[in-house]
């Protein structure tokens, strides 16, 4: 891939996007392609198209989705299925009908049944019942990966699909209301640190960057009314309340090994070489539970952990088999204290 050629980062503000072009500028390629959602909205077709006529990429990343975790999956399921339906299938038919070289496609390994087989292998696909919790993301997020395989089948493009496992790491979503469980953890311990510490300018500043603990149409939080407000996150100077049991076993990669993962991907493998889609993870698992008293300890809060059995798991365990990518030739570096250190640094 030249370094001056033209690549479209669908996404390049979230954390994955912004991985991967900050990967991109480290490594030489000097005619990225970015729009924000303002500039441009991926679920409008005509725009879509728009775009890709007039600025022409060789190379498209689609790390442009909408996400969350458990709350945000189980309550805005129509919105989660249709914007992320929209957004895959407007920029791989723009891709097609404009002539994209390649074109890689993100995912996540929530596309696998609940109950399939540990690790996951690519070949569990399709092969029992989603999650419940968050079945729309996954039946949309299947979708695009049956229209770039299908899309190689009749039209001859070179559309490929990696399916990481659950991310961080900088530019995460650590809204409470929306975020995966690591940012959301990571949050809920520095917010009861200082808490604790009593530090309340700690906690404006951490509201205005990362959003307030209120919904649309609220006010802002007076000084009195923060520690209800955190108190109903589960967020207390003595204690931190988190979901579940802390039994489930999950896998975290950071965003930064992604990046690296998907320029590897590009430049050394065709379509023909992954197969319909390829895992990329780290190929290590922790209980949230272990994962959990490792934030603690990495934040420097000193209460307890409680857990709220009434509260929904999710997949008992999820890890991936990263056999495949391995073989191809790429392996995860970061590991997961040493990336949550990263993280919690720049909080």
């Amino acid at each position: 891939m030249n370094k001056n050629a033209r690549i479209y980062i669908a996404g390049h503000r979230g954390m994955v996007g912004s991985a991967i072009t900050r990967k991109l500028e480290a490594e030489g390629y000097t005619n990225l392609l970015k729009r924000t959602h303002k500039e441009l909205d991926l679920t409008r077709q005509q725009e879509t198209e728009d775009f890709f006529a007039r600025e022409k990429p060789e190379y498209v990343f689609i790390a442009a989705a909408r996400v969350g975790g458990i709350m945000a999956n189980s309550t805005y399921k129509a919105d989660f299925i249709y914007q992320n339906i929209m957004i895959a299938a407007n920029i791989i038919e723009a891709s097609r009908k404009f002539g994209v070289k390649k074109l890689l496609n993100l995912g996540s390994t929530c596309i696998y049944p609940k109950l399939a087989p540990q690790p996951l292998k690519e070949e569990s696909l399709l092969t029992g019942p989603l999650e419940p919790t968050n079945d729309a993301y996954a039946v949309a997020k299947i979708s695009a990966i049956r229209l770039c395989r299908h899309y190689n089948e009749q039209h001859g493009t070179n559309f490929i699909s990696a399916m990481p496992t659950n991310l961080y790491g900088p530019n995460d979503n650590y809204d409470l209301f929306a975020s995966h469980v690591l940012p959301a953890m990571i949050r809920k311990f520095y917010l009861a640190k200082k808490l604790a510490e009593n530090d309340f300018t700690a906690i404006a500043n951490d509201f205005k960057k990362r959003g307030s603990l209120i919904k649309e149409g609220q006010t802002e939080l007076s000084k009195k009314e923060v520690v209800p407000a955190l108190a109903s996150f589960g967020i207390r100077a003595d204690s931190v309340t988190l979901w579940g049991t802390g039994s489930p076993y999950r896998e975290f990669l950071h965003a930064d090994d992604l990046a690296q993962a998907c320029l590897f991907l590009l430049l050394n493998c065709d379509a023909k070489d992954i197969g319909e889609f390829v895992n990329v993870g780290s190929g290590q698992e922790h209980t949230i539970k272990e994962i959990a008293v490792m934030v603690k300890d990495i934040v420097g809060f000193s209460g307890e952990i409680t857990w709220d059995t009434s509260k929904p798991d999710g997949t008992p365990r999820k890890i991936s088999d990263v056999s495949r990518i391995n073989k191809l030739g790429w392996r995860s570096t970061i590991d997961l204290k040493t990336g949550i250190e990263s993280v919690v640094r720049e909080l």
